[in-house]
């Protein structure tokens, strides 16, 4: 016999609606994180927690929910995610542009549960939280207000100032051939990122979280070359995006890397350096 609740909720309600549950959740934490905190952290408006000029009290308030208090990740919704939230203590974290992670609080990130935060944080605050989570968790040293931003010891040149050193060179000195990462691009890549690099491959409608946009602001902001190979050798955690590093040399690699920062991310690149022949 079937149950009134049966009834209203098919067998695979709950699988369809899954989505929305995550970010349901997601948002109830939210709510709910400040008062999960227990008698003896009570918080008042005029407190350190609600002080948006603290970037801990910041991250608290907006991120850990997700990101988790250490950083890495491991919060309580995690699981209600399809793409689990970034990894911050991750080694490849090193490599994101601080320019790159200002757009994403920002503005979010299509395709996946970051929001964006410019209706709740201007931009001063936004700097502050992100600069919070480069020292804390990336392991990264703290920019000089005004000054260029260190450069990580472990990795190549990434980031100067607010913005990605567009100018870095590849690592192990590699020299990218454009002509012949244009060929292995359109025969491999443009299945998901399109021929024009925006995402909207003949497979993307069937993949989720959706196949990286490179013409949107963010990558053209902060993908320089250290990125690009980076994340085309390892992948990228969560997606369908490969470790291509499993069945190319660094130099096949450096190619397609550099195909892609030349015809998308550069200013000099463009829609026609990426129209198929």
């Amino acid at each position: 016999m079937t149950t009134p609740r049966e009834s209203f909720f098919p067998s695979n309600a709950m699988t369809q609606w899954r989505p929305l549950r995550a970010v349901t959740l997601a948002l109830l934490l939210g709510a709910g994180v400040l008062a999960a905190a227990g008698a003896d952290a009570q918080v008042t408006p005029g407190s350190k927690r609600f002080d948006k000029s603290s970037p801990q009290a910041i991250y608290h308030d907006f991120c850990s929910v997700c990101h988790g208090d250490k950083g890495d990740g491991k919060s309580r919704a995690q699981g209600s995610f399809v793409r689990p939230p970034r990894d911050f203590t991750a080694p490849e974290s090193k490599n994101l542009p601080r320019d790159f992670m200002v757009a994403i609080v920002r503005d979010g990130k299509p395709g996946t549960a970051m929001v964006g935060w410019k209706t709740q944080l201007n931009d001063q605050q936004i700097g502050l939280v992100v600069d919070y989570i480069r020292t804390a968790f990336m392991g990264l040293p703290a920019a000089t207000p005004g000054a260029s931003a260190p450069k990580p010891a472990s990795a190549a040149p990434v980031a100067v100032g607010a913005g990605a050193d567009m100018g870095a060179p590849f690592p192990k000195a590699l020299k990218g051939d454009a002509t012949k990462g244009r060929d292995f691009y359109m025969k491999n890549c443009a299945t998901c990122h399109g021929t024009l690099g925006d995402g909207k491959g003949p497979r993307a409608y069937f993949i989720n979280p959706k196949p990286r946009n490179f013409l949107e602001p963010g990558p053209r902001a902060g993908f320089n070359r250290p990125f690009l190979f980076e994340a085309t050798a390892r992948g990228r955690l969560g997606t369908e995006m490969p470790a291509w590093n499993k069945v190319l040399s660094n130099q096949e690699i450096a190619n397609v890397a550099e195909f892609v920062f030349q015809a998308f991310i550069a200013p000099e690149g463009g829609k026609q350096a990426a129209k198929p022949r």
